[in-house]
């Protein structure tokens, strides 16, 4: 597959975007470490949030959902990128490419308000330490067996076989202009998020700043949406539905 100039371009800003995500979540992970180990590790998350707490935290899900989801959106961004570069050479110019991603980001950057949400919430609870890891078996399996069984629904079939087709996508959802780019964005932004969303709630279990388990699932993500439906079809849904569910029992009985 050979790529035009304008793709070339795409490319690299958005390995650079994500690149400069991850090189944010390290000194992140870094910091918290290395206060955990002096013993301020409650400088971070302190009994009661404040309001910059809680900004802080939604900017750090913001910039993780960044390094998570860009990866695997694009190759539909890549299609979209040529598309543009194809109608420029036709004389009919279509909207920037970064109005697609704008939308794309916009439907994560919502997921990490809820996700801080959330997040608030079972620190309230004490069912998280520290660090952002589920101190609850209770939880933890919960969270394993809700991802598992979400695998094996029709709905997470359906998001998925959408994200696995750009070109289908498009043909299905296409709107003119800068708003239509933008909302044609935002809706496979809602399929991502319908592939992903109980997926993203391991991220309690293995831990929010855990570095090693956060590349685990964003590789797992990104090989599920990427590679075609024969490798990774509905036997692999069923395989790794009744994994997650395992370990959830796993989680739930220690």
């Amino acid at each position: 597959m050979s790529f035009s100039r304008d793709q070339l371009i795409v490319s690299g800003a958005l390995a650079g975007v994500t690149g400069l995500a991850w090189s944010y979540l390290l000194w992140m992970s870094d910091a918290m470490a290395g206060m955990g180990a002096t013993g301020g590790i409650s400088a971070i998350t302190p009994y009661a949030w404040s309001l910059v707490d809680s900004l802080f935290l939604c900017l750090m899900w913001a910039v993780m959902m960044v390094g998570m989801m860009l990866p695997s959106a694009a190759p539909m961004t890549l299609l979209y990128a040529g598309m543009v570069r194809k109608a420029e050479q036709q004389g009919t110019p279509m909207p920037p490419t970064a109005a697609f991603v704008v939308g794309y980001l916009v439907v994560w950057s919502l997921f990490s308000l809820g996700a801080t949400v959330i997040q608030w919430t079972l620190h309230e609870a004490a069912l998280l330490s520290p660090m952002m890891v589920s101190q609850s078996s209770v939880l933890g399996g919960g969270l394993f067996i809700l991802a598992g069984l979400y695998q094996l629904t029709p709905w997470k079939s359906v998001c998925l076989d959408h994200c696995r087709s750009p070109a289908h996508f498009f043909s299905q959802h296409w709107r003119h202009g800068k708003l239509g780019a933008f909302r044609m964005g935002l809706h496979h932004g809602a399929f991502c998020l319908g592939c992903c969303w109980a997926l993203m709630g391991l991220l309690f279990v293995g831990g929010v700043m855990n570095l090693l388990w956060i590349a685990g699932m964003t590789i797992f993500v990104f090989l599920e949406k990427v590679l075609p439906v024969q490798v990774f079809g509905s036997r692999w849904r069923w395989m790794s539905g009744a994994g997650l569910i395992l370990s959830g029992v796993v989680v739930f009985l220690t």
